[in-house]
């Protein structure tokens, strides 16, 4: 039978999550890496957040009425992020996966989104080939960085936790940076109280959803950025994404005895600002 693709549902949680699990840990051990996700069950539990989030878009791909991938589309804000995409080991290489991306750059076109981004692991040549193919660019070699809290704070710089009242401060910060703003996941990362501000003169100069593999941060200068980076109580899931280039940030986390995991890169669709400042990445953008 000809693959289909439908929209995810609930009851596709499980089958999603075990497929996502089977192919990042299978394509992670095959280039020496440790897999993103430590079992199936964890890999569900993300897939069944994902499906049951109003703002994130699914897209599940069948073939002879067996789900074989699953791709989401991130629509918290102008800018879409993609991912995560899976494909089953046994049918991979198969087109799967060239039509789920399609299939998702054509909802966030229809939908007038400003553009797409992803991030793609950076070891993974087939998966660079496709999403170059299909028309992303690529922008960012982004380093996932891992270890033991630093507990530390810095002289001036005053971390505390974001309030609705930020929000705005926050969103223009992500604007004066990026050229655009990430509001949905700003307002919703202070609601699940995750979000963190720095201070600075009596200044909002930074601030972070979580340092984490599935939270970004913005801020003016490296010493902000630092400044979050080092309060954090733990650093969420493979850990967080420092663009490479920035030496002053990266040298200071190895000096902390964090590790690099692995390397990803930044690819993306449409509009694109450089940078104008520090940040860190999340895995969808």
């Amino acid at each position: 039978m000809s693959l289909v693709l439908r929209r995810g549902v609930a009851a596709d949680a499980d089958a999603c999550g075990t497929i996502c699990y089977n192919a990042f840990a299978t394509v992670c051990t095959e280039h020496g890496f440790p897999p993103d996700f430590p079992s199936a069950e964890v890999a569900s539990g993300l897939m069944a957040m994902l499906l049951a989030h109003p703002r994130f878009y699914s897209v599940i791909a069948e073939r002879d009425g067996r789900v074989v991938g699953s791709n989401f589309l991130d629509e918290r804000s102008s800018i879409r992020g993609l991912g995560p995409i899976t494909v089953a080991p046994g049918v991979q290489n198969g087109g799967v996966g060239g039509h789920l991306m399609q299939h998702a750059i054509d909802r966030a076109a229809s939908q007038g989104a400003a553009g797409v981004r992803l991030l793609q692991a950076g070891f993974h040549n087939r998966s660079l080939c496709l999403y170059s193919k299909l028309g992303f660019r690529t922008r960012e070699t982004v380093s996932i960085m891992q270890g033991a809290p630093i507990g530390q704070a810095l002289p001036g710089y005053t971390v505390r936790a974001a309030t609705t009242a930020d929000a705005e401060a926050c969103n223009q910060l992500c604007r004066q940076v990026h050229g655009v703003d990430r509001g949905g996941e700003v307002s919703e990362a202070i609601d699940q109280k995750t979000a963190m501000v720095v201070e600075h003169l009596g200044r909002i100069v930074g601030y972070t959803t979580g340092i984490a593999f599935f939270a970004h941060s913005v801020a003016e200068t490296n010493a902000a950025l630092i400044a979050l980076i080092a309060s954090a109580s733990e650093f969420g899931g493979p850990g967080f994404l420092l663009p490479t280039r920035n030496h002053e940030v990266l040298t200071w986390c190895l000096r902390n005895d964090l590790k690099l995991v692995y390397q990803m890169t930044l690819m993306t669709i449409g509009l694109y600002n450089e940078p104008d400042g520090a940040y860190l990445a999340s895995v969808l953008y």
